[in-house]
């Protein structure tokens, strides 16, 4: 299996709409574009994208221009077991959550350590996890961690 987590890219403070009407900002906007650019030609195959009905989340997945479910086992008050369950974390096949801060943080601390905590996850931000069989059991990798600031400073040809 392989599971991406992308953290919703930067957004507004408040919308006097609510929390779940909260915009991108135009850094947001370009967070999105940014990351969006940098998976497209790496999702290859078949992708289930999952995001949150959260206006912010549904902005940042859109520069990818793929199908998607909005679902609310992801939103913004998603536990990181419920995120688990919706992507079918170890048995399903390739899955992407637009999601939020700090669910997305727990679902890393779980795939990384097996226990409950909490991993700092920037706006906009990939983590991106596979599983592998060795010596016959299930194990987790980390095969990418990407914010969309180091993609910014590769294109204007820093390190």
């Amino acid at each position: 299996m392989e599971l991406i987590l992308w953290r919703h890219a930067d957004a507004e403070d408040n919308n006097p709409q609510g929390d779940l009407a909260r915009r991108l900002t135009k850094k947001g906007r370009k967070q999105a574009e940014r990351m969006a650019h940098w998976l497209a030609p790496r999702m290859v195959g078949e992708w289930r994208i999952v995001c949150s009905p959260a206006q912010r989340a549904l902005e940042t997945v859109e520069p990818l221009a793929r199908e998607f479910e909005v679902r609310e086992a992801v939103s913004t008050s998603a536990s990181a077991r419920s995120v688990l369950r919706e992507s079918a974390w170890p048995e399903g096949e390739r899955v992407l959550v637009v999601g939020h801060q700090p669910t997305l943080g727990e679902v890393a601390a779980l795939l990384l350590g097996g226990e409950a905590g909490e991993v700092s996850v920037r706006k906009g931000a990939i983590l991106w996890f596979a599983t592998r069989d060795r010596d016959g059991a299930n194990e987790t990798v980390l095969k990418a961690v990407l914010d969309p600031d180091m993609l910014e400073e590769r294109e204007k040809g820093g390190k």
